[in-house]
Formats: C-alpha cells, structure tokens, sequence
C-alpha cells in the first residue's frame, strides 16, 4: 500500500536518491521495486541485549550518515518518529498521532491530519501524507513489476510442483497473520473442491512457512488435489507465482493485495476489516462478506474477542453464486 506514495515520490523527483526503511518481511518487494534507490531493513530477533544495542547504533549511524533532505514517515508509531529525527533531514512529515503530543508529534516539523480515512483506499491514506508536497498523483492503485530472474524462479517452482499449465490456475489463500479474518476450513475446502471439479480449473494453496502444516490440514478435507505452495516463496517470490495464475481468492492480508498488484483478478473474502478501505480497486476485484448489519466492525473480532461470527457463519452456500460468476470470467479470460 506505500507503491504508489513511492512512485509519486519519484515521478516528480526523477534524479532524486529515494531510500525506503521497511521491516526484514517487506525487503524483497521493495528491492525489487524500480522506483526506489535503496533498502534499508530493519530487522526483529536481535538476541541478547548487548547484541540488540550494536545492532540499533548501526542501523542508526548508517541512517545518520547518508546524510537525508526530507524523511517522509507514513505510520504513527514510535520508531519511525525517532527514525526522521535522527535522519538529520531538515524537512520531517508525519502522520499526526492523537497520543503523540508528549514527543512523538515534535519529532517533524510538518505534521499531517487527513480526514475522513475510513471510507478511503488504504493506498490514499499514505499518499495523503505526501500533502504539504503538494505532488501531482498519477496513479494511485498498488503495482508490483516482477523482474525477470523472479519470475524465472517462479516457472522453476511451477515445474518442480507440477503445476498443470494446460488450464487455469486459481491462486487460495486462506490464512491470515490475524486468525479472526479467517474463514472457515470447512469451507475453504468446498469452495477448493469446486474451483477444481466443478469449473475445471488447477489450485495452488499458498501461505507462509508457519501456514504450511495447516494447508496440509485443509488439503486433507478437500476432495480434489490441490498444489500445496504454502512456505516455498520468499515474498518477492509469491508475487511472481501469483502473477502467474488466473484469478486468485483469498482472505483479507497481505497476499491479496499482492495479487492485486500483479495484475491479477481477485475475490477477497471479508469479515470485520473494512472493504472501503482495504478491498483492491477496479472491476476486476470482487469481494465476498457476510450480510449481517454490523460488518464491517473494524474490530478484532466481535467485541476485540479474535473470533468473527461474520465469518464463522458464511458457509459455502452463501457465497456460490458469487464464486460462479468470478470463475466463469476467469474461465471465459485468455491468459
């Protein structure tokens, strides 16, 4: 959801030296990503405290040492607030946090306070701190450009799984980092059944290394034979085999929207998040959710419980008709 704040950033400075700060998980995107100079990654697990302060005055000298004119942070916690001040750049923008009024908030010198961000595409809301630049947008949906040598590791991984290349291939993703965006088993494996026997089209089950004991579990209450992909991509990989499938259908997380970016027609399947803000856009994007009154919540779960009776009560039966007629298009779509 920061692409197009990126490519804002470096259309209207072409020459400029853009350097993007992200978490470990996020590098490969951005590495691959042709708008930015550089990658600096911030990276979890640092055992042992002694171990841990090395790292963070590394990290840090190295942030003070290349010497930045403007830090732009697009989130609202702590670290990239001390991140911008400790750039030394003399132009600091930031998202104005309503509890950041003690030292957070003084940390930039221009803070933004968009309105009305919750009917809003996720995407705008970091674009919207681009404001006090006061930068032409030109396109502001996700894109993620494959390079070559990843897209060759995806064929590679095609192959080596025996992927069948003779008919669609749908893309399922049924895991979330939040387990109450999640559907449930039972049906993700009707709905894995019926892109398989009913329409006729492949499978590939994709998730991280932690998701794959799971997908073996939904695997084994399916009927057909779907490729297990879960835990055999790096990120940066995902988006190469995601780009080359059909259609992909999954819950509301991060591989979702990855599709999106890759050019491929999505159905997501949601619960309390809200679509407005985190649905893809455009024609090609459908979404799945249930009919009760007070979805979508924004909570985690009913009353924060971690459970989502919006999803634990979507069957299968619900959604039918709408999974018909997103395989009769990709069905009916070249390739």
């Amino acid at each position: 959801m920061t692409l197009p704040a990126v490519r804002t950033l470096r259309d209207h400075y072409p020459h400029a030296r853009i350097v993007v700060c992200v978490r470990d998980k996020a590098t490969e995107i951005m590495e691959d990503c042709p708008w930015v100079s550089s990658v600096m990654t911030v990276k979890p697990d640092h055992r042992g405290f002694r171990n841990a302060v090395e790292y963070q005055f590394r990290w840090f000298r190295e942030l003070r040492q290349s010497h930045f004119d403007i830090a732009v942070d697009l989130r609202t916690g702590t670290r990239g607030a001390i991140m911008a001040r400790l750039s030394g750049a003399p132009i600091r923008i930031g998202r104005f946090a309503e509890d950041g009024g003690l030292w957070r908030n003084r940390m930039f010198t221009t803070l933004v306070q968009p309105e009305n961000e919750l009917t809003q595409y996720a995407a705008e809301h970091n674009l919207n701190i681009l404001a006090p630049l006061h930068l032409n947008v030109k396109d502001r949906r996700p894109h993620i450009i494959i390079p070559p040598l990843r897209r060759e590791a995806a064929l590679a991984l095609w192959s080596r799984e025996r992927v069948s290349s003779e008919k669609p291939v749908i893309a399922f993703h049924p895991f979330s980092l939040w387990k109450y965006k999640e559907w449930r088993m039972d049906a993700c494996a009707r709905m894995v059944d019926a892109i398989q026997l009913r329409y006729g089209a492949g499978v590939v089950i994709t998730g991280s290394p932690d998701e794959r004991d799971r997908a073996e579990q939904l695997m084994a209450l399916c009927q057909s034979r779907p490729v297990n992909l879960a835990g055999k991509t790096s990120i940066g990989e995902l988006a190469a085999v995601l780009s080359l499938c059909r259609g992909f259908i999954g819950v509301d997380t991060a591989a979702l929207h990855i599709a999106a970016a890759v050019g491929v027609s999505t159905l997501g399947i949601f619960g309390p998040s809200s679509q407005a803000c985190w649905a893809p856009r455009g024609n090609r994007h459908q979404v799945i959710s249930s009919a009760m009154s007070c979805v979508p919540c924004r909570q985690k779960g009913c009353q924060d419980s971690e459970i989502s009776r919006c999803l634990d009560t979507l069957t299968f039966d619900d959604v039918q008709e709408k999974l018909k007629g997103f395989m009769t298009e990709q069905i009916d779509t070249s390739p």
